[in-house]
């Protein structure tokens, strides 16, 4: 008796719970809730693509919903990266596309430089995302990433002969010349390999591409055909005095800057006029070959290596010299390659950050969503599924369909993600 009545009380909880669940969700309050402080989660399995279309159209109940879920791809990957065999078990497992998606993407080689040290799970979607066997791979996996991290993506790495390690790796340090000499060892890298490429793009751990590949090249054929794209302007004075600056980027931590001294730096080399600009790129092969040659690329690497953030100068300085191959010295800021929410740009360029600022940059919640599929950009900044995994995922699904769509070849059944979980609420908010 006593157990039957424990049995009733225990089913007429769990209905209290699953009802309360249920109005909650179907009558979201206008503020940002609370967080809930029972013990209940949705297993949402293989997030259903409804779930991210609310999110992608901006539906009220979703950002709620997604609450409850748990993520099931990080658990996914590191079973495969940490169980090494059959490499084509592992290359089908994580859905990776496997042939040319068209006759045009063939004959379009691009190369990328990735530079990573954690986020594992971030970093194999990152990789599926923009991986075709046409393209080649450089990653540089910062040295000071742990030894588990370091042999899972070699564990990745070697079962594809387009992607490779960068021969020479280095701590990468925040706004330090390491960060601008990680690229230039994997260029070296690329320009040596028996594989040939029409354009190089440098991506990080953070990123993660809006545009599929064949968007991509569309991108580059149509605006930048032989140019480079490296955003920026002349130095505004506030910048100016920073970069003129020498500093050590040795601290007890080992990865981030110390503010720059006050001894001052000598003028640029070959009496460059230097430029102010995105650290990320999209470069022709024949620039590359140009920056690892030129006397003036040469010297101008050797001066900036003691000032604060050297990569924002850099790339884009040297595309403005009239000379260089692809030089584009007339450009500005033009060029959609990052998507990013700054903090100084909120209200003006943006709706403001949904999820939270680090180093003045928008880590994307939710809510940001809408705002990064309508974006121009061939990529995003920044990303941390530890924190909202759902971010990613519905971005990647989103990516994939749309790689699929525009495809000249017939699937292969492992390039599509599940279609489905056990999650199944309605969304009509």
């Amino acid at each position: 008796m006593s157990q039957l009545r424990a049995t009733r009380t225990g089913l007429l909880v769990g209905t209290v719970i699953c009802i309360f669940i249920f109005l909650y969700l179907r009558n979201p309050p206008p503020e940002e809730p609370e967080e809930p402080t029972y013990p209940v989660v949705v297993e949402c399995g293989f997030y259903p693509d409804e779930l991210c279309s609310a999110l992608f159209e901006g539906k009220g109940a979703a950002p709620q919903i997604a609450k409850f879920c748990k993520n099931p791809h990080r658990s996914e990957i590191l079973a495969h990266l940490h169980t090494p065999g059959n490499c084509s078990r592992i290359s089908q497992g994580l859905h990776f596309i496997t042939r040319p998606l068209s006759a045009e993407e063939g004959n379009f080689s691009l190369a990328y430089i990735i530079t990573v040290h954690k986020e594992l799970a971030m970093f194999v979607q990152l990789l599926r995302a923009i991986y075709v066997p046409e393209n080649v791979y450089c990653i540089h996996v910062d040295e000071k990433a742990p030894k588990k991290y370091k042999s899972a993506v070699q564990t990745l790495v070697n079962c594809f002969e387009n992607i490779f390690i960068s021969s020479k790796r280095k701590k990468v340090i925040y706004a330090g010349f390491t960060r601008l000499q990680a690229d230039i060892n994997c260029m070296k890298d690329l320009v040596y390999s028996k594989y040939h490429w029409n354009y190089v793009i440098n991506l990080c751990g953070q990123d993660f591409p809006i545009k599929t590949n064949k968007e991509i090249i569309h991108y580059i054929k149509s605006k930048w055909n032989g140019k480079n794209i490296t955003p920026g302007v002349s130095q505004p004075p506030n910048i100016k005095s920073k970069i003129s600056q020498s500093h050590s980027e040795c601290t007890p931590e080992g990865n981030i800057y110390v503010p720059p001294n006050k001894r001052f730096k000598d003028e640029a080399p070959h009496n460059l006029t230097l430029y102010s600009g995105s650290a990320y790129f999209v470069l022709t092969r024949k620039f590359v070959e140009f920056v690892l040659t030129d006397t003036r690329a040469k010297d101008l690497l050797q001066w900036s290596a003691d000032i604060h953030s050297p990569e924002q100068h850099y790339w884009v300085t040297l595309n403005r010299l009239k000379d260089a191959p692809g030089a584009t010295p007339n450009a500005g800021g033009e060029g959609n390659v990052r998507a990013i929410k700054w903090r100084n740009e909120e209200g003006n360029g943006h709706d403001g950050c949904k999820g939270r600022y680090v180093h003045d940059a928008c880590v994307y919640g939710l809510g940001d969503l809408p705002w990064i599929i309508r974006s121009p950009s061939l990529f995003a900044n920044k990303f941390e599924p530890s924190a909202d995994p759902l971010v990613v995922t519905c971005l990647e699904r989103r990516h994939r369909l749309r790689a699929l769509r525009q495809a000249e070849v017939p699937a292969e059944p492992h390039w599509h993600f599940p279609q489905r979980g056990r999650f199944d609420m309605k969304l009509n908010g």
